[in-house]
Formats: C-alpha cells, sequence, structure tokens
C-alpha cells in the first residue's frame, strides 16, 4: 500500500516527463548509423549493419557495486514512509518495533486499496527499485532480485498494515518488467547521435528513470560500460491527438468525458534479424507503450519483454523470436481498470511480403496474476477481482513502403476462470485499430480506433457490462528510423 496522495501527484508526473524523454530517445536521432542506407524513394528502412559494438564476449563490465543500491532502496523507502506519515492523514504509517515484528509473522493478506495505487503506483515504486541496481552494474536477474526483496522491506516496515500479496506481486515482480525497459530507454537516449545536446539528453534520461539520473549525479559514467546494447533495431513513434469517446451503456457516469486530448509513446526495441544480435539478456527484445488522457490520467501502460528465448528464420523473407514474455499491463479507459503480470509463451516476427510490403507481428498467450474493477470507488471488494488468468495477446504492423502504416492489436484476459472463481469473473478485451500516413520526413498524421470492453458477472450483483468507444486523430512524429523496418535483405544484396 503506497499513499494516493502520493501516487496521483508524484508518479503520474514522472511517467508524464519521462513519456516526453522516452519519445525523444528515439526521435532525436537526426545523425545516426543506419541513415546513410535508407533509399531516398523507397522505404524507410533500418538497414541493418554493424556499427562496432563490442563483441558478446568481450564486453567490458566494471566491478558491480552491490552496496549503494541496497542503501538506495532503504533509503527511499525510508523517505517514502517518512513523506506518507507526513501527508497521507493515515496512520498505516506510523511503523514501530511491534508492527514490524507482526508483520514479519504474518499472514499475508490481498488489500484493495486505490486501484491505481495498487496497480500502477507500486509497479512504478518497484522499477525505482530495479533500476538502482541496475544503474550501479548489476545484471537483470540480480536487479529483479533486488526489487523483490526491496518489495519485501516495503510491505514488512514500510506500513504498519498487514503485508499484501498483490502488492508484492505488483512492486516485485511487474517492477522488474516496467523497470528494465525505461533503464534501456534511458540508456538508449544517451548513447544517440543528436542535435539534442548530451545535457538536456542527460536530463532526460533522468525523467525516464530517476534512479539511474540520481546515480549518474553520484557516479557519473562509472558504470556505463556494464551494459552494452549492441545497436537493436528499434521503432518509435510518439502521438499527439484528441479523441472523442462514447459510452456503451445507457447510463452516462457524472465523471465520463466524451472529449480529450491524449498523448501516446510507443517503443519496439529488438526488432528480429539484425545480423549477430542475439537474445541472451532478458528484454533484449521488448515492446512499450504509455498513454495518458485529459480524460482519466494514465489510461495505459504496457510492457512485454522476451525473458529467454532465440532469433529463427523461415526461408529468406521472415526472420523471427520465440520464447517466454514478461508482461505487464495497466489499462484504465473512463468505466474499468485492469492490471495483469504475467508470463506468456509467444512469437515476435517480420516478413516481407513483397519488395517493398512488410507484416511485422506478435502473438502470446500466457497466465498471469491480475485485478479489474470499476473505475469508481467501492465499499467493497464485490466489484474488486484478484486472481490467475489467461491472456491472449496479437499485434501486427503492415507498412507499405515509406508512406504508411496499419497498426492492428488485441488483448483478452479471462478473470476468475482459473482461480478465485467465488468471487466472480471478469472477461475484458480491447482492440486497437490505427493507421500512419507520413507527410514529410518524420512527420505524419494519424487515426485510430479503441474498443475496451468487460464483462462481469458477481453474486448478488448480476451481470455488468462496461463498452468504451474511441475514435481520435493525431499528429504522428516517427524516429529517426522512420517504420522501423529491419531489412536484413540489404546485406544480402536483394
Amino acid at each position: 500500500m503506497t499513499s494516493p496522495a502520493l501516487s496521483c501527484s508524484l508518479v503520474r508526473g514522472v511517467l508524464a516527463s519521462g513519456l516526453l524523454g522516452a519519445a525523444s530517445a528515439g526521435m532525436a536521432q537526426t545523425v545516426d548509423t543506419l541513415g546513410a542506407n535508407r533509399p531516398a524513394d523507397g522505404p524507410v528502412r533500418a538497414a541493418i549493419v554493424d556499427t562496432g559494438s563490442p563483441a558478446r564476449p568481450g564486453d567490458a563490465a566494471p566491478a558491480k557495486n552491490y552496496f549503494t543500491p541496497a542503501l538506495e532502496i532503504f533509503g527511499f523507502d525510508f523517505l517514502l514512509n517518512r513523506y506518507n506519515r507526513r501527508y497521507s492523514g493515515s496512520s498505516d504509517y506510523d511503523v514501530s518495533t511491534a508492527s514490524i515484528r507482526r508483520n514479519l509473522r504474518g499472514p499475508w493478506v490481498v488489500d484493495n486499496d486505490p486501484f491505481n495505487v495498487n496497480q500502477f503506483a507500486h509497479p512504478y515504486q518497484g522499477s525505482i527499485y530495479h533500476n538502482a541496481a541496475r544503474a550501479n552494474g548489476l545484471s537483470y536477474w540480480e536487479s529483479a532480485a533486488y526489487t523483490f526483496a526491496g518489495s519485501v522491506g516495503w510491505e514488512i516496515a514500510g506500513e504498519k498494515t498487514p503485508p499484501s500479496r498483490n502488492d508484492q506481486v505488483a512492486s516485485g515482480i511487474a517492477g522488474s518488467f516496467l523497470g528494465e525497459p525505461l533503464f534501456r530507454m534511458a540508456h538508449l537516449l544517451l548513447r544517440s547521435r543528436s542535435e539534442i545536446p548530451y545535457a538536456w539528453r542527460e536530463w532526460g534520461a533522468a525523467a525516464i528513470s530517476p534512479a539511474v539520473g540520481f546515480n549518474r549525479l553520484l557516479y557519473g559514467s562509472r558504470f556505463d560500460a556494464a551494459f552494452q546494447d549492441h545497436d537493436p533495431v528499434y521503432y518509435s513513434r510518439l502521438r499527439l491527438g484528441a479523441v472523442h469517446s462514447t459510452n456503451g451503456v445507457l447510463d452516462v457516469p457524472s465523471y465520463f468525458h466524451a472529449n480529450a486530448a491524449e498523448i501516446d509513446f510507443a517503443l519496439d526495441y529488438g526488432l528480429p534479424g539484425k545480423p549477430d544480435y542475439t537474445y541472451t539478456r532478458p528484454f533484449d527484445y521488448f515492446s512499450f507503450e504509455a498513454l495518458v488522457s485529459g480524460a482519466n490520467g494514465v489510461e495505459k501502460v504496457t510492457s512485454r519483454g522476451l525473458l529467454f528465448g532465440t532469433d529463427y528464420a523461415i526461408g529468406d523473407n521472415y526472420r523471427g523470436i520465440w520464447g517466454l514474455y514478461g508482461n505487464y499491463d495497466y489499462l484504465s479507459p473512463q468505466l474499468f481498470h485492469l492490471s495483469s503480470t504475467a508470463l506468456s509463451l509467444g512469437t515476435t516476427g517480420q516478413w516481407w511480403a513483397t519488395q517493398h510490403l512488410a507484416v511485422e507481428g506478435t502473438a502470446l498467450a500466457g497466465i498471469g496474476y491480475s485485478a479489474a474493477s470499476a473505475l469508481r470507488t467501492v465499499a467493497d471488494d464485490h466489484d474488486y477481482h484478484y486472481g490467475m488468468a489467461p491472456r491472449l495477446g496479437l499485434a501486427m504492423r503492415i507498412t507499405g513502403g515509406a508512406r504508411g502504416s496499419l497498426d492492428l492489436s488485441g488483448e483478452k484476459y479471462f478473470l476468475g476462470r482459473v482461480a478465485n472463481r467465488d468471487s466472480g469473473k471478469d472477461d475484458i478485451s480491447r482492440v486497437d485499430a490505427a493507421f500512419t500516413w507520413r507527410v514529410s520526413g518524420r512527420h505524419a498524421m494519424g487515426v485510430k480506433y479503441v474498443w475496451s470492453h468487460r464483462n462481469a458477472y458477481f453474486d448478488g450483483r448480476g451481470q455488468t457490462t462496461q463498452t468504451v468507444r474511441t475514435v481520435g486523430v493525431y499528429y504522428t512524429l516517427l524516429g529517426a528510423e522512420g517504420f522501423g523496418l529491419g531489412d536484413w535483405r540489404v546485406q544480402r544484396g536483394n
């Protein structure tokens, strides 16, 4: 449990600034190593060339600092407790030796604090733990261990309330699934070639990952050599637009806003096909998206990354990766919430259907610890559902030459189908379709349609159906890599 006052003000503000900072990581590169290989009138492709990144066996790695991240996590939790104790108006943070001993004995419970606190603020808190370790030269799995331990420490000694299982999943596991993309985006921004002054990119990296910024302030570039990204092929875009939403039920709630502004950033990192780019480390491939709406704040944060897997090829025109993915999803359209921390089996691939038409896609099927609720605050937990839930995910981008792309994606979650059936069920779907047309250079226009649907059933309350349909018009700023097509055929001489 974390203070709603802190989560609503601090975390949303940091995410919004991080959204803009992350966008510059993919879009500020006006001079990059791939630009010379882009045809003037053909498809905008990231021609795959080796830019001299260190070979895997020879990657430099300075001595790791295990002490500083532990101290930083302890200090962060202490200051967070002091802040909440002073400003939250709750006695939950009046921690004592007696409350710590009691929490050590257990039991661990499931709480139903405000959804954005449990399912968004806690993962963000966990990402700070994760990146404190990553910024001190630790590997992904070492950092994940610090994240899990930091979350346990907060549950035991950060609050006097009983430790929460759902908070431990959100901070201790989802924190790493969210933290690693933020760490890599901060690194991508720092190492990019750009006309933006390096000092400004330092500030941008700190906005994306405050722990990275803090440790660079302490140590400068001492730990820079501990992580080499091996020059991944990536796609990035930033959307700014206006949307109109319709509510699919007759009774329109008072908080529903039909019109709103949106900012939406997405990055696909480590796209398959680059020669000699391997997937030996967690999140060598990942996809990240964050959407902030004027109607309801943070509406979407999703991260999926390859934990264990490898690449493969089918013929001359298809390259892909497959394996076990880690997923963190947070969805909050105007009528309901959903969050999931999951493991999925799946694949990501790219197929050149013709000389100038490429199809990229991801298919995932898995299961995770999920939560759903109505957006309104409720007095009981009958509309606040936790449990293990299967999930399905499909995403596809069809790119035609240098001019346009069609993006289609869909997710489906089944709460109450595997465990915790007595408390009810939630079937939640989200479908997203967007068309982007490049006008000039990196500037494009786009339209998007989003359908979010929840079908829930609870004993004593009956069936509940909630639907939000959104249509938007956007200005889109593409990254320096255009539509992000990695074309190994350029090197093959096709």
